[in-house]
């Protein structure tokens, strides 16, 4: 138990200066591209003269050095101050806060149902990988791994916004649904969940089912899993107790190694589907030049990816019991 406290609080330490590494490098990116936020803000102001934009420029901290503006925001981000929204002229945090639960309810969805869904898939199609079922699953994982997230949303759009119009295509709550508590309003959500967590999923789903398939028949053909068989025990405990959990390493690997690559797809099909979450808040912020918004979502982005690799790395203790010292 104290091995395992202290290998956790290792890699929070770690995590720590990865945060802060991530900081530096986005801050040095955002602020290196072209353009003037000055002249955005001004521009929201129906234009400024060269007096203004100096004034603009002093009161959010633009005229100072990047070195000296990066010390400041570090600074305050320490106190949780990730600054002001030039955008909507409110407090940053409060802005990804409000934001960060629908990106969460949808990637987490995503992740969830495409692990268990596609390792369901893979098993059974590992216990008979000559028969026509078997086929089929990994002709359909090749299609929908050769989808792209944006293209798949765009399809589905089409298809239920006016060919089969039986599910919301935009929106996270139905306006006239607004007002309403409890499982009615739980329901809603879940109804416009659908489509979103669909899209994002297909690509992943298809990924874990040919990976639980390729892992499943290796393990299955070990010599533990043949003296399983020879002392008489059914197919389904050699099946999912003595061969699933040592075949779910490389999958519960590739799905902690992957969540970056969800929450930048969550940007794409946030977008499609006007789903009010941190990925059209980010849209938003580069269009406007909101370094103060961008910065922060792309930080608390690496903060998620950053749980999601700890929360592997002890799902790894969990599954095989000899690394729990380690």
């Amino acid at each position: 138990m104290l091995r395992t406290l202290g290998a956790v609080l290792r890699r929070l330490a770690l995590a720590v200066g990865l945060v802060l590494a991530v900081l530096a490098v986005n801050f040095t990116l955002i602020h290196a591209a072209p353009g003037d936020p000055a002249l955005v803000i001004a521009g929201e102001m129906g234009g400024a003269d060269e007096a203004a934009m100096a004034s603009i420029r002093k009161a959010y901290g633009l005229d100072k050095p990047l070195l000296q503006q990066f010390a400041t925001y570090i600074g305050k981000s320490v106190q949780g101050d990730l600054g002001t929204s030039y955008t909507y002229s409110k407090p940053v945090s409060e802005l990804i806060i409000g934001r960060l639960w629908p990106t969460v309810l949808l990637v987490m969805t995503a992740l969830i149902s495409a692990l268990v869904l596609g390792t369901a898939l893979g098993v059974w199609a590992s216990r008979k990988p000559d028969s026509l079922g078997s086929g089929a699953i990994t002709v359909l994982s090749l299609v929908g791994y050769s989808m792209p997230v944006f293209w798949t949303g765009i399809l589905l759009v089409i298809l239920f916004g006016k060919v089969w119009p039986i599910l919301p295509i935009a929106g996270m709550r139905d306006v006239r649904a607004y007002g309403a508590t409890g499982w009615a309003a739980a329901l809603d959500v879940a109804h416009h969940l659908i489509l979103p967590a669909l899209t994002l999923g297909i690509i992943y789903l298809a990924q874990y089912s040919r990976l639980a398939r390729a892992s499943m028949l290796e393990v299955l053909g070990s010599d533990y899993i043949r003296t399983a068989r020879a002392k008489g025990l059914s197919d389904g405990v050699v099946t999912f107790k003595h061969a699933l959990r040592n075949a779910l390493m490389p999958i519960v690997t590739i799905a902690g190694l992957q969540f970056g690559n969800l929450i930048s797809g969550a940007v794409l099909v946030e977008t499609v589907f006007s789903w009010p979450g941190l990925g059209t808040l980010a849209l938003d912020a580069i269009l406007g030049r909101d370094y103060p918004t961008l910065l922060g979502v792309l930080t608390f982005s690496a903060i998620l990816v950053i749980v999601a690799n700890l929360l592997t790395d002890l799902s790894y203790r969990w599954i095989d019991p000899r690394l729990r010292g380690r």
